[in-house]
């Protein structure tokens, strides 16, 4: 391999290499056809480059293989095919994507990629479902459906069946480097929390009870059967969001508070963040471990336009945060930082992921084609931002936007030099 790979694509793949043995790792992507023309580890390569550069379909994707550097990259001398593409995604199996996504995940984690990320040295998992698209028409068996109500060409109201997918992920959330730990797709007639509950039993076992700190959620899973699972079967502690219309321990916190002086005033991102910290309180008779509730009042300035003038108006948010498990050492503050940070899982992960990265785009809908293709994302997700955020120089020093890095790793591809060739 060349000593100094000059061009983003060159930097990206060297990257790749020395920090995640991508090679290594594709090679070990197995499908089930018995005597592949074109080597599986290719077919690997190209999904992931795809991915990284923006290939918005599989058809487009095999436009970009018959580019001769991105052939040379990927170690295989010719174009390859949609058809073969999604053939060769409904025979991938998903489980060694899911391990090479564990293994990087790990070694980010060695490399202290999540240090930033931290609240007072709690490493904090944000849990969240995302329906990934949806469609009139049923198109494998594992799609979810649900009946939604429309007007016909008519006006008139009518009824039809809507066939979605949805899954649970969990992502571990920092100020720039947000990654997946996992996801768990939704079964037809279950909640979330099954969902969920399945994901985190699984991630115990392969991350170990030691890698993350603490579990956040929303306020849908904020429930006895869920608190009592994670916070006292598997270990962790949960802050979950709490709100009005749910929950009687929710009116007995403002009861309990009301009235009396802050235990901690604090500001945040030029808010003023007054916190009361109730505790031992009963959360419900499916879960009668005592909890801990913490309230914050945050109020700020904020200019607002009001016709033709600007005017600075005064503006204030309340919440309502349940813990339930040991964090009796956290401050309030701690809490109230730890629920706020759920939100990035919207802003980091999803958000990204929808608008750039055609996340609610199906390439090939088919159950197990879905999710080695979303774990193929999600792997891609994970090295470039690493890459760019980490150890490209560009976005760090402010010259480059992560999309404006990504381009420049397509425009590589187009008339760059030679990149060293993946042997094997």
């Amino acid at each position: 391999m060349n000593s100094r790979p000059f061009t983003q694509l060159g930097q990206f793949v060297h990257y790749a290499t020395q920090h995640f043995d991508l090679p290594l790792l594709a090679g070990g992507w197995t499908d089930s056809r018995p005597q592949p023309e074109i080597p599986g580890r290719a077919v690997g390569l190209s999904l992931v480059l795809g991915e990284v550069v923006g290939s918005p379909s599989l058809l487009q994707l095999e436009q970009e293989t018959k580019l001769p550097q991105w052939q040379r990259w990927v170690g295989y001398p010719g174009p390859i095919s949609h058809d073969t593409f999604g053939y060769v995604a409904e025979r991938l199996d998903p489980e060694p994507l899911r391990r090479a996504v564990r293994w990087i995940n790990r070694k980010l984690k060695r490399g202290k990629a999540f240090e930033a990320g931290k609240v007072k040295g709690l490493l904090a998992v944000n849990l969240d479902a995302n329906e990934q698209f949806c469609s009139d028409h049923r198109c494998c068996q594992d799609c979810l459906s649900r009946e939604i109500t429309c007007q016909n060409a008519d006006g008139q109201e009518v009824k039809k069946t809507q066939y979605y997918h949805k899954q649970v992920y969990a992502q571990l959330s920092g100020p720039e480097l947000s990654v997946i730990l996992d996801f768990e797709p939704m079964r037809q007639g279950e909640e979330e929390c099954a969902a969920a509950l399945r994901l985190l039993r699984r991630m115990r076992q392969k991350y170990g009870p030691r890698f993350l700190d603490v579990v956040v959620v929303d306020s849908w899973y904020a429930t006895g059967p869920f608190l009592k699972t994670v916070a006292e079967g598997l270990g962790w502690p949960v802050v979950t969001v709490l709100k009005q219309e749910r929950y009687e321990v929710y009116q007995e916190a403002q009861a309990l508070s009301r009235g009396q002086k802050p235990a901690q005033v604090v500001e945040r991102d030029g808010r003023q963040v007054e916190i009361w910290d109730v505790r031992a309180l009963r959360f419900s008779d499916s879960y009668t471990t005592p909890v801990r509730v913490v309230r914050a009042r945050e109020r700020w300035q904020q200019r607002v336009q009001q016709g033709l003038e600007w005017v600075t108006e005064a503006k204030e948010q309340n919440w309502l945060w349940g813990v339930a498990g040991d964090l009796d050492s956290a401050e309030g503050a701690v809490i109230r930082d730890l629920g706020h940070g759920r939100w990035k899982i919207e802003n980091h992960a999803f958000g990204q992921l929808t608008q750039h990265w055609h996340l609610t785009h199906c390439a090939h809908h088919h159950p197990v084609a879905m999710a080695a293709l979303l774990w193929i994302k999600i792997l891609a997700f994970t090295l470039f931002h690493a890459f760019a955020i980490l150890h490209g120089k560009l976005f760090r020093l402010g010259r480059a936007t992560l999309q404006e890095v990504r381009q420049q790793i397509y425009r590589s591809l187009l008339c760059g030099p030679p990149v060293p060739l993946f042997s094997g």
